[in-house]
């Protein structure tokens, strides 16, 4: 047994059967009552929380304190690990926008650091600061609220104005504030209930007065588009559009050359886009193009024209079409990057005269840049086994200056302006490691391992330049494997924690996301959704056939919809496994999708199925459901967290998941069950605070590591 404190006593969750009866099947739940009545207001409001179901998730708490009480030292040594490779007064490459170039930097100490501006001709000036978050944050713990995160932070056209949104809770519902930068004052009161995102207009003539931004309902779905003259109290807002459908959500965004304002619905596999020029913001807006089941599309305006990207008549890995603005409908759409299959096109930014797309092949990303007077291309790519590619963006369009990021699992993340006219790149920043880094005590492979059906799964691999392949190492292996999110090969200084201490540490690019194209996404969805947990399995035994690691020394790791990949490897094989960590993990799969009350529930359904209307959907979903599948087995150690207020996976799954696991254990390992209690589904804020949980979930794998 790894974990030797037998005097603790795990908590046993009070059974309350609960049966559901749905499409003529029925189940039972003895932990239903684990959600509590009031969850909304839980959500703005955690001391709502149910007596009963809060002592239940504190006693877990106490639980896990004491069986994790003999990693202290070690977590203290993982977090001063990870935090001494940070930089701690470090900062972003100013981008500039007209006379301004506007940045981050985190001052000595900081969690949150502040938002600057300085002068486009002396990028490396002082400047003077926007908004002072740390200073925030430390005001709002001072009223009372336990949580704070800057969700989203923009200045008007005219750089007199500054808007930014909050979240108090963890719940990601957002309260924006107005400031004046010359003052520093708010203008007017805070809007409320927001989902964070924001855009100002360009009305210049009005004194760029005009502020759109996301409602959420009381469902904490994303419904309502609003706007606001901000300089005029009085001025009520106006309601711009509402989403008829539950099943989407909505965002909004400026257009590349910031001509437009737009209104983006969408699913997971479907979009619309409605659009306001955003000088004229008292506009109607306008759809482009009406939604169509499993068509998706983005505009990109130059000129006079729309570039699309877009997976229209059958373009599986998508393409790029062109339209005049005036005639947006689809019929008029024509081709000028065609669909080429296994060529999955990922992004696309419009600069004067240049056409950028980010795409992705055999796993790899690369940059093409076409420039459309000549209607010649360039290709940015790399030559490292697996590394990782960005567009970082910026505020200018008139521009000759590319702006991306670089980095590997080895090579610390770059900066680089690309001049798309010469050719030219200018390193404009490397990520600093306080603490040292060299890339050549570590090595990265990008291997390929068999699944049952034939299928080759990429998988990603970090080691010690010394590791020797004879089976004896432990290995934390990583997957995701859902929506199509493909784990980049970045580098992430997090994860030499475990290398440093003689671990492999895998990705495993399962079925379900797009690391070899949309149809890898495809075939790990719906009714093929099994095929991403059988991927997860088959690349932990080709570990262990290649003796990489050994059967029992693999600690399976997963967040959010990797919580579910993790467990239903866990109920797949759980003598594979020497530990599993599910981090906010969405396990309880049937029940959730069976609640339509629930934030995220009917624009998933496109996911995983409907198990409300389609029989073969609750089937499926029963099938892998990891909380409906726990049985009598031998589970190795598990440690699950969890967060009060995550309104993507609430946190009564993970609770119910952790008490069932105990039920059926018939091993002595320990099930630990973490809950943030002030905290949502990304945890801690703070760039240090944050470090914490990792450290440990890192420390759990490290201690069950040294005990096999």
């Amino acid at each position: 047994m790894p974990f030797s404190r037998s005097i603790s006593t795990p908590p046993q969750a009070t059974k309350k059967s609960k049966f559901t009866t749905q499409l003529g099947r029925k189940r039972h739940d003895n932990y239903a009552w684990l959600k509590d009545k009031n969850w909304r207001k839980v959500m703005d409001d955690p001391n709502l929380l149910g007596t009963d179901i809060r002592a239940y998730l504190e006693a877990e708490n106490a639980y896990c304190e004491t069986m994790m009480a003999d990693t202290k030292d070690l977590q203290n040594q993982i977090f001063a690990d990870m935090k001494g490779r940070i930089k701690d007064n470090d900062s972003t490459v100013p981008s500039p926008d007209g006379p301004w170039a506007y940045a981050h930097r985190y001052r000595s100490g900081d969690q949150h650091g502040e938002y600057y501006r300085t002068s486009k001709d002396d990028v490396n000036a002082k400047g003077e600061t926007l908004l002072d978050a740390d200073a925030l944050a430390l005001k709002t713990k001072e009223q009372g609220f336990a949580f704070f995160n800057i969700g989203d932070l923009s200045h008007a056209d005219n750089h007199k104005y500054l808007a930014y949104s909050v979240d108090m809770h963890g719940a990601e519902r957002y309260e924006i504030t107005v400031i004046d930068i010359k003052t520093g004052l708010p203008i007017g009161s805070p809007i409320e209930n927001t989902a964070g995102d924001l855009i100002w207009a360009n009305d210049a003539a009005k004194g760029n007065q005009t502020l759109f931004w996301v409602e959420r309902d009381e469902n904490n779905r994303p419904s309502k588009v609003w706007r606001k003259n901000i300089l005029d109290e009085n001025a009520p807002p106006v309601m711009v559009y509402e989403e008829p459908d539950a099943g989407f959500f909505l965002s909004i965004s400026r257009s590349d050359t910031g001509g437009f304002v737009e209104i983006n619905c969408h699913d997971h596999t479907s979009s619309e886009t409605w659009i306001i020029p955003a000088k004229l913001p008292e506009t109607s807006p306008i759809c482009a193009e009406q939604r169509k089941a499993e068509r998706e599309y983005d505009l990109h305006d130059h000129a006079d024209d729309f570039y699309i990207l877009t997976n229209a008549n059958g373009a599986t890995d998508f393409k790029i079409m062109r339209t005049q603005q005036s005639r947006t409908q689809a019929k008029y759409w024509q081709d000028v990057v065609p669909h080429k299959p296994g060529t999955l096109i990922l992004g696309l930014e419009t600069y004067r005269g240049y056409l950028v797309r980010l795409e992705r092949v055999n796993a790899l990303p690369r940059i093409i840049i076409r420039d459309l007077k000549s209607d010649t291309e360039k290709t940015i790519s790399f030559d490292e086994d697996a590394y990782a590619l960005g567009l970082v963006g910026g505020y200018e369009f008139n521009t000759k200056w590319l702006r991306f990021s670089y980095s590997s699992p080895t090579t610390p993340r770059q900066i680089i302006d690309y001049n798309m006219e010469t050719g030219e790149r200018v390193l404009r920043k490397t990520t600093q490691i306080p603490s040292g880094h060299n890339p050549m005590d570590y090595i990265t492979k990008r291997i390929q391992i068999k699944a049952r059906d034939g299928e080759s799964i990429p998988v990603t691999l970090i080691m010690g330049a010394s590791f020797k392949r004879n089976g004896k190492a432990p290995c934390l292996l990583y997957g995701y494997g859902s929506y199509g999110i493909t784990i980049p090969a970045s580098f992430r200084t997090n994860i030499l924690s475990l290398v440093d201490r003689g671990f492999v540490y895998a990705i495993a690019h399962v079925r379900g996301s797009k690391a070899k194209g949309y149809d890898w996404y495809n075939k790990g969805k719906l009714a093929a959704k099994q095929a991403t947990f059988d991927d997860f399995v088959d690349v932990a035994r080709g570990l262990v056939a290649e003796n990489y690691t050994s059967k029992g020394h693999i600690t399976a790791h997963g967040g959010s919809a990797g919580g579910l990949l993790v467990g239903a490897a866990l109920n797949q094989a759980p003598e594979l496994f020497g530990a599993i960590i599910a981090a906010v993990p969405f396990v309880d799969v049937l029940n959730t999708m069976s609640d339509e009350s629930l934030p995220l529930t009917p624009p998933e359904w496109p996911e995983w199925g409907n198990p409300l209307e389609e029989e073969t959907a609750y089937d499926t979903i029963a099938s892998y459901c990891p909380y409906t599948n726990t049985v009598d087995a031998h589970y190795p150690p598990v440690l699950i967290t969890a967060g009060l207020t995550d309104p993507r996976v609430t946190y009564w799954e993970p609770a119910k998941w952790a008490a069932k696991l105990r039920e059926h254990q018939k091993g002595s390992s320990p099930i630990l069950l973490k809950t943030n209690m002030d905290a949502g589904h990304q945890g801690e804020p703070g760039r240090y605070d944050s470090l914490k949980e990792i450290a440990l979930e890192y420390a759990f794998a490290v201690y069950v590591a040294d005990k096999f």
